[in-house]
């Protein structure tokens, strides 16, 4: 403990070294770093350090209080209570000092009704016997259940072991367990080989009734028929339907039958152990519109709370004959030539963004089917994958590229101006296009001439969407409005649901929904 003249020197020592309490150190020899700065915190936010000041009580003052506790039930907290003074352990002292040894505080964990050995030994053994409860005994004798337990533990020498426990000075020397405890020890053990003895007995005994009464249910049996006279088969139809409640080695046991003659039946039964994965891998396929691979279907059997492999969804999957559809196609391309000053390719590749918002993607893609042409122009985000904004129509007019971008536009906040980069087409070189880029300050960023690998990550959507919604179905007798409501469709499912393994198998709304950046 410092006293207020060495806590103040050593602040003032800090503030003239410029707050180096390596060099308050030295010049002192105190105190600790830490120290140092919390007294300096609090001279700057009081203006001078905090000084204690004992209390002292009259002679009066302690007569009063050691009086009110020998009147009041011995309670040094009521006392301090009921005065305002003076602390607990003050007033023990005081206690202690001025009344005989009959009126001192119990000692804490002390119980207040001793019991004798006989009554510890025989309230153990009635318990560990089963002839009655904790409950029951604590009705009779007034122990709680941690009291009896306890009492075994030390009567059976559990838990710590006293020769190597360490002694505390003065402590006198473990004396030899006396033939008492020797014999309790000896009666407990018995017991308790006794109880489990009887617990594998009760197991076997429900076992064999549960056996007997599936052979009735599922074989048609009587129950008074005998094990031996059941076929393997018979015997491996049981094991399945209790395999979930007990071992497959003791229902072997039970039914004398090798381990291999029941893997034998099993194959030749022709038991699919993945009948429910199976019904399971369909549905998922179904729901999320035949386009699912192995892997995104693995992780939707996973968050339903299925345990099977990567490897057995694939093989279930071949042997499903759940294909997801592709198709090559040959794709539509907008480039008119050098309609306008060369752009450089600032984003060179580099589709990973840290934040939304750092980098779009965009361009346009063909739709061809029996009612006409259909063209997307999509703006994606570089950070999850997610589309801004998309339009699409009949026609790659300057009027849809415009308005795709006035709509993502509007989703910026204050201060935000991503990179945009596109390919070559002419509807990025158009003067409306530049102007918009422009007018919201706006980065530009194009690929090379005829290199569709400087825009991957878009032409990558474009390819996710063409194989999972555009090649899977025929669209004879679908209009061009039919087919543009399918597509926003998509889109919404691509934003909201359609899980990614790269965002730890979410979908990109979810994945900002996690990180706090959507609601």
């Amino acid at each position: 403990m410092y006293s207020y003249e060495q806590k103040k020197r050593a602040v003032e020592l800090y503030i003239k070294f410029d707050k180096s309490g390596s060099a308050v150190l030295r010049e002192l020899g105190y105190p600790d770093i830490k120290t140092l700065k919390a007294w300096y915190l609090e001279y700057l936010e009081r203006g001078d350090l905090h000084v204690k000041h004992r209390l002292v009580y009259t002679a009066e003052q302690r007569a009063v209080a050691v009086q009110y506790y020998k009147e009041h039930g011995r309670s040094l907290a009521r006392t301090a209570r009921a005065l305002g003074y003076p602390c607990r352990q003050l007033l023990g002292v005081w206690v202690h000092e001025d009344l005989p040894a009959d009126y001192h505080p119990l000692r804490r964990g002390k119980a207040v009704v001793e019991y004798t050995d006989k009554q510890k030994m025989d309230a153990v053994v009635s318990v560990a016997s089963g002839e009655k409860t904790a409950k029951q005994l604590q009705a009779e004798i007034g122990v709680t259940r941690s009291t009896v337990h306890q009492w075994k533990r030390q009567l059976l020498g559990e838990g710590d072991n006293p020769g190597m426990r360490k002694k505390s000075p003065g402590e006198e020397p473990a004396t030899a367990p006396s033939d008492q405890e020797i014999g309790l020890r000896a009666e407990c053990t018995e017991l308790r080989e006794e109880r489990d003895r009887l617990q594998k007995q009760v197991q076997r005994l429900q076992m064999e009734m549960d056996i007997l009464e599936k052979a009735a249910e599922i074989l048609k049996k009587d129950k008074g028929i005998g094990i031996d006279t059941l076929s393997n088969r018979e015997k491996a139809m049981i094991i399945d339907a209790l395999t979930g409640r007990y071992p497959l080695k003791q229902l072997l046991s039970s039914l004398h039958m090798a381990k291999s003659s029941y893997f034998y039946q099993h194959h030749a039964m022709g038991i699919d152990k993945y009948e429910l994965a199976r019904n399971d891998l369909r549905k998922a396929f179904s729901e999320n519109r035949q386009c699912y691979g192995y892997r995104r279907l693995h992780a939707v059997l996973v968050s339903n709370g299925s345990t099977i492999s990567e490897k057995v969804v694939l093989r279930l999957m071949h042997e499903e004959n759940l294909v997801v559809p592709s198709v090559k196609r040959r794709k539509y391309s907008s480039y008119k030539g050098e309609l306008s000053p060369e752009v450089e390719n600032i984003i060179n590749r580099d589709f990973h963004a840290e934040i939304p918002n750092e980098k779009w993607l965009s361009d346009i893609t063909e739709f061809s089917i029996p009612a006409g042409k259909v063209y997307l122009s999509p703006m994606v985000d570089c950070f999850d994958g997610y589309v801004i904004s998309w339009t699409r129509g009949p026609s790659p007019n300057a009027e849809m590229v415009n308005s795709m971008l006035d709509a993502a536009v509007g989703t910026l906040e204050a201060g935000e101006r991503p990179l945009v980069h596109t390919d070559r087409g002419c509807h990025y070189r158009w003067p409306g296009w530049i102007e918009r880029m422009d007018n919201a300050g706006l980065v530009r960023s194009m690929s090379k001439k005829g290199c569709s690998p400087d825009n991957s990550a878009c032409e990558g959507f474009f390819g996710r969407l063409k194989n999972e919604m555009f090649y899977t179905r025929s669209w004879f007798g679908v209009s061009i409005e039919e087919f543009c409501a399918l597509l926003d469709d998509y889109i919404y499912w691509y934003n909201e649901k359609r899980i990614k393994m790269s965002l730890g198998g979410r979908s990109p709304l979810e994945y900002r929904r996690s990180l706090g950046l959507a609601s």
